[in-house]
């Protein structure tokens, strides 16, 4: 019996042993660690401004579907009811006996259905719907154009972050080690080895660090709020990032960068949309030179009554076809002012489009020098974490031994933690200097 009970005991720590394993384990899931990658996917699925520019493409289709309802047929019918006033009569002698004959009815009921279609417009609405269907590809390109800064932005809050919590390692680091100072130094005041200035200056310096501290935490908090921001999450919900120290150097060529920023940039594609917006202006404004054709049919009931079933002086029903040209031949230059405009917008496209080239040119070039600056900040930054490192070892085991002063270990300290800093931001500054060139090609 008491081995059946030993074996219960034991098959009971075991399961409890697996539960909280498995609840660890739920746990450490439900922790939201981003990815850079995973951090962008989500920004340009979520973000309301990236939504925005969606729905831009959704109001233009249907723009473009207007335009196209303007070539087809358009059925129209209409009630109408007309009074006269005096009804139309004449007066007549019929075998010497004045005779008044009415020519028409007083009231008059109609009931009219019309179908109208346009022939020919002077290619005004095949260019109207052309340029509406464009409309649709500009608003695709605003959203790649909002996409790809938004990438930008989601890399420059994700290096924030990071930049942010080892600032906080950083200045923990620096509480620690000052501590263990202040540890040694009061020691040393309480043999009479050294002056109260000593333990002074290593408790100001302790409290400093430990408001550092404080600093540093609330913009590792609100680089997290940025983030959050961005991803159209609630600006307090919990959030981590994968840690990004890994330096690759790189050597990207100019003409190459160039290349394929003028291919893949949306600025570069929004500017060759509106150069064929522009031709179908010019087409629309150049259609008033031509006659409009167009063709139309209706049926008609009328009558002197609501039911429009016809009168003495009206049939009660008929139809009529017909086709109508309109030509303005002379409208004292107006047409040809509106070409002129159109002409002279394309003008000032085609500089625009030269002004927008240079910046390109200018943002690569500049990227290009921003990473390589990026990169030769790294091997020094590096080696002096290692020089501060053994400064302050130096300084540390001089003071134990009484040869240097608390001041020179304070130093030591405050130079440790800035190369540090100055180390890890120029990590995270060379991803964010990578980033910048590939939202200069149009890439993220």
């Amino acid at each position: 019996m008491k081995i059946f009970r030993y074996l219960s005991i034991i098959s009971g720590l075991l399961t409890a042993v697996m539960l909280s394993g498995v609840a660890w384990a739920d746990n450490e899931s439900a922790k939201n660690v981003y990815t850079l990658e995973s951090g962008i996917k989500e920004a340009v699925e979520n973000n309301w401004s990236v939504k925005a520019r969606e729905d831009k493409i959704t109001e233009s289709s249907y723009a473009e579907k207007g335009a196209k309802a303007d070539m087809l047929p358009q059925v129209s019918t209409s009630y109408t009811f007309a009074h006269l006033g005096v009804v139309p009569s004449i007066d007549t002698e019929v075998f010497g006996n004045h005779v008044k004959f009415e020519m028409g009815d007083q009231n008059t009921y109609q009931w009219q259905t019309t179908v109208k279609q346009p022939i020919f417009t002077g290619y005004a609405l095949t260019s109207a719907h052309e340029l509406a269907k464009l409309g649709i590809d500009q608003s695709k390109m605003a959203v790649e154009l909002e996409k790809l800064d938004l990438a930008l932005k989601v890399k420059e809050a994700y290096f924030n972050i990071l930049k942010a919590d080892k600032g906080v390692g950083v200045v923990k680091s620096a509480v620690d080690s000052l501590e263990s100072h202040l540890s040694v130094a009061k020691n040393f005041y309480d043999v009479g080895m050294i002056p109260v200035n000593d333990v002074l200056k290593a408790e100001v310096e302790l409290a400093n660090a430990k408001h550092n501290l404080i600093k540093a935490q609330n913009e590792a908090r609100l680089a997290r709020m940025a983030f959050n921001v961005l991803l159209s999450k609630s600006v307090d919900e919990s959030v981590e990032v994968e840690d990004i120290l890994v330096f690759t150097p790189e050597t990207p060529d100019y003409q190459q960068s160039l290349g394929k920023a003028m291919k893949a940039r949306p600025e570069i594609k929004s500017l060759e949309i509106s150069d064929e917006q522009i031709d179908r202006q010019i087409t629309i404004a150049k259609s008033k030179y031509y006659p409009e054709v167009g063709a139309s049919a209706s049926y008609i009931k009328a009558g002197d009554t609501p039911n429009v079933s016809g009168s003495n002086f009206q049939l009660d029903h008929q139809w009529q076809v017909g086709v109508a040209l309109t030509w303005t031949f002379w409208d004292w230059n107006k047409t040809k002012s509106s070409v002129r405009q159109s002409e002279t917008m394309k003008t000032e496209l085609s500089k625009t489009r030269k002004a927008v080239e240079d910046g390109i040119k200018l943002q690569v070039k500049k990227a290009i020098l921003d990473l390589k600056e990026a990169e030769e900040k790294i091997p020094s930054a590096k080696k002096a974490v290692e020089q501060a490192e053994e400064n302050l070892r130096v300084s540390e085991e001089r003071y134990k031994a009484q040869v240097t002063t608390s001041t020179e270990v304070l130093d030591a300290e405050t130079l440790l933690s800035q190369a540090r800093m100055n180390y890890y931001t120029a990590l995270y500054d060379h991803n964010l200097a990578r980033a910048g060139l590939l939202r200069a090609v149009g890439e993220y």
